[in-house]
C-alpha cells in the first residue's frame, strides 16, 4: 500500500511540473545583434529579459507577427525599436 502511495505522489509532482511549466523557463541564450527594419515594423510586444536569477544574459524579447517562436536581440536594439514604434503611431492616421 505505502509503495503505491508514494508512486501515485510521484505521478501527481510530474505532471504539476510539466502542466504548469514550473520546471523549465524560457530563456534566451544568445542574442541577434542585428534585426532588419522590416522585422522590427512586425513586431507585437517586446519585453527584456535579466539575467539575474535563472537567465544567463540580458536580452530583448521580441514578439514577431506571423512566428510562433520570440526573437531573442540585443539590448541596443531597444532604442531603435521604440523609434520605430514611435514614428509607425504618427502615422497611422
Amino acid at each position: 500500500m505505502d509503495l503505491k502511495a508514494v508512486v501515485f505522489f510521484i505521478c501527481l509532482a510530474a505532471l504539476c511540473l510539466t502542466s504548469t511549466e514550473a520546471g523549465i523557463p524560457k530563456c534566451c541564450l544568445q542574442t541577434a545583434k542585428k534585426i532588419s527594419a522590416h522585422m522590427l515594423s512586425k513586431v507585437e510586444k517586446w519585453e527584456v529579459q535579466q539575467n539575474n536569477g535563472v537567465c544567463f544574459i540580458q536580452a530583448l524579447v521580441l514578439y514577431i507577427r506571423g512566428r510562433k517562436k520570440p526573437v531573442c536581440a540585443d539590448l541596443r536594439i531597444k532604442r531603435l525599436l521604440k523609434r520605430r514604434l514611435r514614428v509607425g503611431s504618427n502615422h497611422a492616421v
